[in-house]
Protein backbone atom coordinates (compact mmCIF):
# COMPACT_ATOMS: atom_id res chain seq x y z
CA UNK A 1 0.00 0.00 0.00
CA UNK A 2 0.91 3.43 -0.27
CA UNK A 3 -0.58 6.25 1.55
CA UNK A 4 -0.96 9.37 -0.15
CA UNK A 5 -0.29 11.46 2.59
CA UNK A 6 2.75 10.17 3.26
CA UNK A 7 6.65 11.21 3.44
CA UNK A 8 9.58 10.30 1.59
CA UNK A 9 11.48 8.29 0.82
CA UNK A 10 9.57 6.41 -1.47
CA UNK A 11 8.64 3.24 0.18
CA UNK A 12 5.13 0.99 0.80
CA UNK A 13 3.44 -0.88 3.24
CA UNK A 14 2.77 -4.19 3.44
CA UNK A 15 -0.15 -5.51 5.39
CA UNK A 16 -1.60 -8.55 6.67
CA UNK A 17 -1.93 -11.57 8.60
CA UNK A 18 -1.91 -9.09 11.23
CA UNK A 19 1.69 -8.10 10.12
CA UNK A 20 3.18 -5.07 8.56
CA UNK A 21 6.52 -4.32 7.32
CA UNK A 22 7.92 -0.83 5.37
CA UNK A 23 9.89 -1.10 2.60
CA UNK A 24 12.21 1.74 0.89
CA UNK A 25 11.91 1.34 -2.75
CA UNK A 26 15.04 2.66 -3.75
CA UNK A 27 13.25 4.12 -7.09
CA UNK A 28 13.64 3.42 -10.34
CA UNK A 29 15.11 -0.44 -9.61
CA UNK A 30 15.33 -1.08 -5.90
CA UNK A 31 17.34 -2.52 -4.47
CA UNK A 32 14.42 -2.79 -1.78
CA UNK A 33 15.50 -1.87 1.50
CA UNK A 34 13.05 -3.59 4.83
CA UNK A 35 13.03 -0.61 6.97
CA UNK A 36 11.00 -1.62 9.61
CA UNK A 37 8.69 -5.23 10.24
CA UNK A 38 6.12 -5.98 13.01
CA UNK A 39 5.29 -9.37 13.27
CA UNK A 40 6.43 -11.18 9.40
CA UNK A 41 8.98 -13.99 10.53
CA UNK A 42 12.04 -14.06 9.04
CA UNK A 43 11.02 -17.16 6.59
CA UNK A 44 8.09 -14.45 5.16
CA UNK A 45 10.47 -11.35 4.24
CA UNK A 46 12.41 -12.43 1.79
CA UNK A 47 9.22 -13.81 -0.03
CA UNK A 48 7.64 -10.53 0.07
CA UNK A 49 10.43 -8.51 -1.02
CA UNK A 50 10.84 -10.94 -4.18
CA UNK A 51 7.15 -10.47 -5.12
CA UNK A 52 7.60 -6.56 -4.28
CA UNK A 53 10.79 -6.40 -6.80
CA UNK A 54 8.70 -8.17 -8.89
CA UNK A 55 7.04 -4.90 -9.35
CA UNK A 56 9.41 -2.50 -8.56
CA UNK A 57 8.56 -0.54 -11.97
CA UNK A 58 4.85 -0.17 -10.84
CA UNK A 59 5.66 0.81 -7.63
CA UNK A 60 7.86 3.38 -8.51
CA UNK A 61 5.33 4.47 -10.78
CA UNK A 62 2.63 4.64 -8.33
CA UNK A 63 4.45 6.68 -5.84
CA UNK A 64 5.68 9.12 -8.19
CA UNK A 65 1.62 9.65 -9.42
CA UNK A 66 0.80 9.84 -6.21
CA UNK A 67 3.94 12.21 -4.41
CA UNK A 68 5.35 13.96 -7.28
Amino acid sequence: MIYPNDHWPAHVHVIGQGNSAIFNLNCPAGPLILRVNFGFSDHQLPDIQAKLLDHITELCRAWEEIHG
